[in-house]
């Protein structure tokens, strides 16, 4: 092979081949089109502006109630490995105590470790 294909966006797995105008990953199964950024997502940022990324740490800054319960996420409540996603609440996490939920970025803030 003479030109050297990027390495996959998702896994960074350096095995990606050609699939007709696609490029694709072998090992996780992601497809993307060369030369696309993948920058071009909008950015998530905290209630201060930080911008966050997946597996950051961050603290509520304002009690929650959880919705279909009785439970509260407390203010100052440390949530670890936090992942990005599309929607409403943009972050999913899993809070101490409480469990699997989603949180929207504006009642977080960023902590560095």
């Amino acid at each position: 092979m003479t030109d050297m294909l990027p390495p996959c966006p998702a896994c960074s797995s350096v095995y990606s081949y050609q699939l007709d105008a696609l490029l694709a990953c072998p090992e996780c199964g992601h497809e993307w089109q060369p030369g696309a950024s993948e920058d071009a997502a909008p950015e998530v940022r905290d209630s201060v502006g930080n911008v966050l990324r997946d597996g950051d740490t961050v603290t509520v800054i304002k009690d929650l109630k959880v919705k279909g319960s009785s439970s509260v996420v407390k203010v100052g409540t440390k949530v670890r490995g936090i992942r990005l996603v599309d929607g409403d609440h943009d972050i999913d996490c899993k809070v101490p105590g409480i469990g699997q939920m989603g949180l929207k970025s504006q009642f977080v803030k960023k902590v560095s470790d």
